[in-house]
């Protein structure tokens, strides 16, 4: 059995902030090449991202998680790359987001292995990636994805984030407009021979606040949209001929980012330019495959198996091509805190979690899509 709360210890230790993941995938592929490869584990890495696989055939059930953290903030307890226990908690950097999720995934499926189990037809893989945190073109399972024609496609996945340990099945996505309310530019004094594009940009304002986005998402809710950022003028004595103001929406899965868009510039007098839509809204069904091993594998572990919803986004937007569960050790709102912290028993209790959604997921003939 994999020591996790020692390879744990060790990731945290490792001071792996985004575009700087280099130690910590040499320590991540050293780990799975001595405690997988005598068990028939085969280990890839392309850049700072490797992934552990086990078994062979077409179907692959991707459990994915990252490396990466982001820097430490002001007013940690403790040195934040010195993993430090306290009444059974780890604090560190990272130890939640999402070291406790990786260190699980992998200790899993290197258990697995030892105990001479492999996925009847298929493969269970295990990812770890470089630049979840930065959100840029640099993600590393991104890149593993398009890139690296090695890398397995996947059937099915598991996420690798805190959840608690409770299933999520759906996550909101981002979409970011850039507005530009127009008018005709005119002194001051005679504001009467222009149009103040300040004030079509308030009358759209206004119109946003007032906005309806539906239909209503049975996890998620409704999507917002939000005012985020107005700018416009150029001079005390000049009526303004152009003002921009700044969207935030969180989407659905009932509509792309880009039918999103549509929908909300169909409301305004403004011209709406997409700034970036590249945060997807992901959700599974709850009777896809993945789901329904999830859900019985945590049932059988009695554990918390009502299906949830979450307003962050994660890797899953990378994913979202495929049925997947976001899942993992600790609570989210202590990702990027200070006081990051992740209980001991969890990720213990994430191993057996993870085993058992991969067991119930290539095992059970009454899961079969």
């Amino acid at each position: 059995m994999i020591d996790v709360l020692q390879l744990h210890h060790d990731l945290v230790a490792i001071p792996s902030i985004s575009r700087n993941e280099g130690p910590a995938a040499d320590f991540v592929e050293a780990f799975a090449r001595t405690h997988g490869e005598p068990h028939g584990v085969s280990v890839g890495r392309s850049e700072h991202n490797v992934w552990a696989s086990l078994g062979s055939g077409d179907d692959v059930l991707l459990l994915a998680s990252h490396l990466d953290v982001v820097p430490p903030s002001d007013g940690h307890p403790f040195d934040p790359f010195t993993p430090t226990v306290r009444e059974g908690n780890v604090y560190g950097r990272g130890a939640v987001d999402a070291k406790a999720s990786g260190s699980a995934m992998l200790a899993a499926l290197l258990d697995l292995a030892a105990s001479d189990w492999r996925p009847e037809s298929g493969r269970l893989v295990v990812a770890l990636t470089a630049c979840e945190e930065v959100g840029s073109d640099e993600n590393g399972l991104d890149y593993l994805r398009r890139e690296v024609p090695a890398f397995p496609t996947p059937s099915a996945a598991l996420v690798g984030e805190p959840t608690d340990l409770r299933p999520c099945l759906a996550q909101k996505g981002l979409l970011v407009l850039r507005c530009t309310a127009r008018g005709q530019t005119a002194h001051a004094a005679r504001a009467h021979l222009g149009a103040n594009a300040l004030t079509a940009m308030a009358h759209d304002l206004l119109r946003v606040d007032a906005l309806a986005l539906g239909p209503e998402d049975p996890f998620l809710g409704a999507p917002t949209v939000n005012a985020t950022v107005a700018e416009g003028g150029s001079a005390r004595n000049v009526i303004p001929d152009s003002a921009t103001f700044w969207l935030d929406v969180r989407t659905t899965p009932a509509r792309t980012n880009r039918q999103w868009a549509e929908v909300v510039a169909a409301e305004l007098e403004s011209e709406v330019h997409v700034h970036s839509a590249r945060l997807v809204p992901c959700g599974t069904d709850p009777d896809a495959r993945i789901a329904r091993a999830a859900a019985a594998a945590l049932a059988d572990l009695g554990a918390e198996a009502e299906p949830f919803g979450s307003p962050t986004a994660s890797d899953w937007v990378f994913l979202a091509d495929v049925p997947a569960v976001k899942i993992g050790p600790g609570d989210s709102r202590l990702s990027h805190t200070a006081d990051e912290h992740v209980p001991q028993a969890e990720i213990v209790r994430a191993v057996e979690v993870y085993r058992a959604i991969a067991e119930q997921y290539f095992d059970s003939p009454s899961l079969s899509s």
